[in-house]
């Protein structure tokens, strides 16, 4: 199943694929502080693939918080919180938020909140090497010279 999306003013753009509909995709709420705050309701599929690419990578804030360990994907120009990418021994791997998606409402599952806090690094990153998406950043753009 393909998807696309993006931030609000289109600087990025996001092309997800999916082995299950919309409406089998499992959704995860974490329960972090920034997801909370924007309502995010998270997709990752191992078997799927995420792709994100930039008109202009100036307007693409990579914010850490926490552990650090992930790159939070954020359009400085429109505020849109996109999903999250970082490195883990299965390779690059991402979580989409499905509220920047062009399909949202088709994603009807209940998001099931997962609390990370009491994780180490060594396990939040073998986690997301099992769980997230296999990720793809086009980082091309006449931006980066």
């Amino acid at each position: 199943m393909e998807h696309s999306g993006g931030c609000h003013c289109g600087n990025i753009k996001l092309h997800v694929t999916l082995a299950q509909s919309p409406q089998e995709s499992p959704l995860r709420a974490c329960a972090c502080t920034f997801c909370r705050a924007h309502s995010a309701r998270a997709v990752a599929d191992p078997d799927g693939l995420a792709e994100i690419t930039a008109g202009d990578w100036s307007l693409v804030e990579l914010y850490r918080f926490g552990s650090k360990t992930a790159d939070f994907l954020v359009c400085r120009r429109c505020g849109v919180y996109l999903g999250a990418f970082c490195e883990t021994s299965a390779g690059f791997r991402a979580v989409i938020n499905v509220n920047s998606l062009d399909d949202r409402a088709a994603f009807t599952a209940t998001p099931t909140v997962n609390d990370y806090d009491g994780e180490t690094t060594e396990v939040r990153l073998a986690r997301r090497a099992v769980r997230w998406m296999p990720a793809i950043l086009h980082r091309e753009s006449r931006s980066d010279g």
